[in-house]
């Protein structure tokens, strides 16, 4: 009778763990109000989303285990039940056993997380280069490749909005202080590396949707890549406490397809070309 009031306990308690794990994790999913790291649009952003959520199970089916076998202790051999504990100093077997499974899972999770951060480095094969340079409080763009350079801030609304007695309403700004006057444009489908850095103090740049951020550092080149699958508009901000108006850093980028992105540069440098002309004029 005692072994199958335990059983019924244990049962009762894994769907009690089973129900609240799937009220916490998957419910809010079904109801537009995921509770999750967003999963990108680049093929970097899909990877690590899959890992989080390999990892995230594996500690959920562990923590439904544990709390399973804890619970169960806890209601049918409390004292109050006259349960008597039992005398011995230790279990070989057990050692072994809760030592070979940790290491196991351990394994299990390291491998496709060394191979993702290895993939993370790889930048070779890039299609065009793109140097960053933070500097408080904005950031620069350097076509590396298309001779296109320029300096991206926070856009004049927000920027007017946030002084004191502006008379603006920061919520009937767009995409308050998350937009800016001149957004980083790149194509989709090519891999792209970026070269980044600072001026003046440590920044970071940072878009969740591109799946990793890097530290603009000054006197040092920090390398990432990405390569953007779904055309549209990705904002961030600087994820570095740069100074007293670091939260009016933002990052707004642009993913054309080729043709539309390509349009883009000729119409840059034909405007750069008519600069430079326009100046050496006599």
């Amino acid at each position: 009778m005692k072994k199958e009031n335990t059983v019924i306990v244990a049962l009762a308690v894994l769907a009690a763990m089973i129900a609240a794990t799937w009220l916490a994790l998957v419910a809010p999913g079904m109801t537009g109000n995921e509770i999750n790291m967003p999963r990108g649009v680049t093929s970097q952003s899909a990877s690590h989303f899959d890992l989080h959520m390999i990892v995230l199970w594996i500690c959920v089916v562990i923590g439904i285990g544990v709390f399973t076998v804890m619970f169960t202790s806890i209601v049918l051999h409390r004292k109050s039940r006259g349960a008597e504990p039992a005398k011995f100093s230790h279990s070989t077997k057990a050692e072994i056993i809760w030592t070979i499974i940790p290491v196991l899972i351990l394994v299990a999770m390291a491998v496709p997380a060394t191979t993702a951060l290895v993939r993370m480095e790889d930048s070779s094969g890039a299609e065009m280069t793109i140097k960053i340079t933070g500097f408080q409080w904005r950031w620069k763009y350097e076509y590396l490749d298309q001779d296109i350079s320029f300096i991206s801030s926070l856009d004049r609304t927000s920027n007017r909005a946030r002084q004191l007695n502006s008379g603006i309403a920061p919520e009937s700004v767009d995409n308050y202080l998350l937009d800016v006057d001149h957004p980083l444009v790149l194509p989709t489908g090519r891999k792209i590396k970026f070269l980044i850095t600072a001026d003046d103090v440590i920044h970071s740049w940072w878009v969740p949707a591109l799946g990793w951020k890097r530290d603009a550092i000054p006197g040092f080149i920090n390398e990432a890549w990405t390569n953007i699958d779904v055309p549209g508009t990705y904002r961030g901000q600087c994820a570095e406490l740069c100074g007293k108006d670091h939260g009016f850093m933002p990052i707004v980028v642009i993913a054309l397809p080729e043709d539309e992105f390509e349009a883009w540069v000729n119409e840059q440098t034909a405007g750069k070309r008519q600069s430079n002309e326009q100046g050496t004029a006599p």
